[in-house]
């Protein structure tokens, strides 16, 4: 049985998703707020709602710094890419804790 598809007609270009994915560390700019928030989450029993200050430096570390061209595993991101896009506290969760006094930002390791 044939069918009448033919698969090299078209062609498909993937595109990431809009929210969720966002470059890896490899050089680990953030890895002293995400240390400290995975100790907050140990030391809470893992109940991620009293890290949520660890949680929010960490994910404004993530925002602030760029990558590196080639960095990636694939083609080199564009120039200024950054480890997460830039997105308001607030539509991160965290609009209760934004009047707060921040986490104290820790030492590069």
């Amino acid at each position: 049985m044939s069918t009448a598809m033919n698969f090299s007609s078209k062609s498909f270009t993937p595109r990431p998703p809009d929210k969720g994915a966002f470059p890896l560390d490899h050089f680990g700019e953030c890895s002293a707020f995400k240390e400290r928030f995975m100790e907050c989450l140990r030391r809470s029993g893992y109940e991620s709602a009293a890290c949520r200050q660890s949680a929010m430096a960490y994910l404004e570390c993530r925002m602030d710094r760029r990558v590196a061209a080639g960095s990636g595993g694939g083609p080199p991101p564009r120039r200024g890419l950054q480890l997460m896009a830039n997105e308001p506290l607030e539509k991160l969760g965290f609009k209760d804790l934004i009047n707060e006094k921040p986490e104290e930002k820790p030492g590069k390791s």
